[in-house]
């Protein structure tokens, strides 16, 4: 598929996350035509393509997280010399937690077009199934395995109020929960999802505690934990704040000052705080 007008292209190609026949028909035309194919492990690719019955055209070569940096710039010179490069990793999207995001950068900066297949996507797919707020969410990927790591990553989501998604390998699920009611407290709402559009799909939603002490009898099969955000703040109203400022005052602080902090903890305008204590000084010299 070497193209004519000598302009190359690099393709994302989004593969089965389980179920074979998620594979897009854009995915089957794309891997028969493509001049390269850029495989996260090769071995896989070549199980996908007899899977689904189809037969690569191109030259199939190895792109993963230990050889990307090196062969970054001769996926680069293929697409520069026009070739059609489709890169796809083990599962869903390649450049979301697995490789892809260093070759997009590369190539973008060196003017070579990319563009996607769509297609299958574990983090989207959980977040649909979790049954918590989709409206508003975060990808975090895969945590650190050091459980002193982890928790300090846990620990700075803690007023994240939008949902959060994470990917685990099933032997740490426990773990994870551990370090997650100790940062979110047992009583959290979350989901934990397993082997997602294959045979045995499970979606189980219960409060953190709950499911640590479902984890602990051991899980199988790739896993996608989603835990619900923060719930926001209850904001206090300005006339609440005023003894706030006027305590700060009394203790020998500048109006200003006072209203700039108190204005700051409780999340409310500096400015409708500051007019309110004029009104109220306003009202006490009447």
């Amino acid at each position: 598929m070497q193209n004519s007008d000598n302009e190359g292209v690099i393709v994302l190609g989004a593969t089965p996350i389980g179920n074979l026949s998620d594979a897009s028909p854009r995915l089957r035309e794309i891997i028969e035509s493509a001049d390269v194919i850029a495989a996260e492990d090769t071995r896989n690719f070549h199980h996908l393509a007899h899977a689904l019955g189809i037969k690569p055209a191109g030259r199939v070569m190895s792109l993963h997280e230990h050889n990307e940096a090196h062969k970054l710039g001769e996926v680069i010179e293929l697409a520069r010399e026009g070739a059609t490069v489709l890169v796809v990793s083990d599962a869903g999207m390649p450049a979301v937690s697995d490789p892809g995001y260093p070759l997009v950068a590369a190539a973008m900066e060196a003017g070579i077009r990319v563009t996607a297949v769509p297609g299958p996507s574990a983090v989207l797919t959980a977040l649909a199934l979790s049954g918590l707020p989709t409206g508003r969410f975060t990808f975090e990927g895969f945590l650190p395995r050091k459980a002193g790591e982890r928790r300090k990553r846990l620990g700075a989501l803690l007023h994240e109020e939008r949902t959060m998604v994470f990917f685990e390998a099933p032997h740490r699920v426990a773990d994870f929960l551990a370090s997650a009611i100790e940062a979110f407290g047992a009583q959290r709402q979350a989901a934990v999802a397993r082997e997602l559009t294959k045979k045995f799909e499970e979606v189980r939603r219960d409060e953190l505690g709950a499911l640590k002490a479902w984890a602990d009898e051991g899980l199988r099969g790739e896993i996608v934990v989603v835990i619900s955000g923060a719930s926001a703040p209850d904001t206090a109203s300005i006339e609440d704040l005023l003894p706030k400022v006027s305590t700060l005052v009394a203790d020998g602080m500048r109006m200003k000052q006072a209203v700039a902090e108190v204005a700051e903890a409780a999340g409310a305008k500096k400015r409708d705080l500051y007019e309110a204590v004029l009104a109220e000084r306003h009202e006490a010299k009447k």
